[in-house]
């Protein structure tokens, strides 16, 4: 598949999966804008392919054989894609593409894939700490992928992009407490619930919504911290990259507020930014994006839940053969 091609498959990808980040992306420059936008078409199709559905929309229960058997052939098409094999599938074109251009760290794409892999197993989370271990792989390593793209070496700017990555994970569990529950999926802390009274098959339950709404707005105030965090990252980068850095983040910050004010009414109709709100986070996005040259630079909070540290030469255990080879 050309270039061309590639990128006409991502573009679809992106204005059908997800508004607030396709208009984001449009305010990267050219070149960095086409990789943003490939990557994001591989992410897509893995998380379509694990969750039954069609450009993040429509998640249907999937026999867990068979979703285990859709993340090993996700695995084995991620491990061609990292190496020179023959490739069908233009989303995993696309990772190649990006990949070989900005110099992935190999453990990156097997870590999102270990994300949906708690998902297939069911995986349940006991704290907060824990939560934030599964964020870190369906949305931290992406954000980490992201920075790549964006030119980023430096690991303490790296942090900062894991940091949006679980601010935004955490907004999206808010947001779909009620969506996954019916696909039998539960990502709120088990003390959490204990402390509210609320059994992890009753989370839906419309009884339970005045509590359900605490959770959600103690899941939005975890994600402040991240978000500061990222945004303190913003000088970092490329004006450019800052500008569509920080309006996704509004966009996504506003949802969680909005999560939070409706209460127990925010699942009622899904949440979501009108064309009105997503000018405005544009708006504030380009007053942060140039006002954080300015701003001097805070260390990062400690006590913030930190992300895998590793040697680059060292290959993940559980990774396939090549993507191993590729990290030596």
């Amino acid at each position: 598949m050309s270039h061309d091609e590639l990128l006409a498959h991502a573009e679809r990808s992106i204005a059908v999966g997800s508004k607030s980040f396709a208009t984001a992306s449009r305010l990267f420059d050219p070149h960095t804008r086409r990789s943003a936008v490939l990557l994001y078409a591989w992410c897509r199709h893995c998380d379509d392919v694990i969750d039954g559905q069609e450009a993040g929309h429509g998640a249907v229960v999937i026999a867990v054989e068979e979703a285990q058997r859709r993340l090993a052939e996700l695995r084995r098409q991620t491990d061609v894609a990292l190496s020179a094999g023959e490739l069908h599938d233009p989303a995993f074109g696309a990772l190649r593409d990006v990949a070989r251009r900005h110099g992935f760290d190999p453990h990156e794409p097997f870590d999102l894939l270990e994300g949906f892999d708690q998902d297939v197993r069911g995986q349940r989370y006991r704290s907060l700490d824990d939560l934030l271990g599964y964020c870190y792989h369906v949305a931290g390593v992406v954000g980490l992928m992201m920075a790549r793209v964006m030119g980023v070496r430096e690991a303490a700017v790296l942090d900062r992009a894991c940091d949006l990555g679980l601010a935004m994970q955490l907004t999206n569990i808010a947001r779909d407490i009620v969506e996954d529950a019916g696909v039998q999926r539960c990502y709120l802390p088990e003390e959490w619930l204990q402390a509210r009274g609320i059994a992890p098959g009753q989370v839906a339950a419309p009884e339970q919504r005045e509590a359900l709404a605490r959770i959600a707005g103690d899941l939005i105030a975890a994600a402040e911290p991240y978000y500061a965090s990222a945004e303190a990252g913003l000088a970092a980068l490329p004006w450019r990259s800052a500008w569509a850095v920080a309006t996704a983040a509004r966009v996504y910050r506003g949802i969680g507020l909005k999560v939070r004010a409706r209460g127990r009414h925010a699942w009622d109709v899904r949440c979501s930014t009108g064309k009105a709100e997503k000018l405005l986070a544009v708006a504030s996005g380009l007053w942060l994006a140039l006002s954080a040259r300015w701003r001097r630079d805070r260390p990062r909070d400690p006590g913030l839940w930190q992300r895998p540290r590793r040697d680059a030469s060292t290959a993940r255990p559980d990774a396939p053969a090549v993507a191993r080879a590729a990290a030596r």
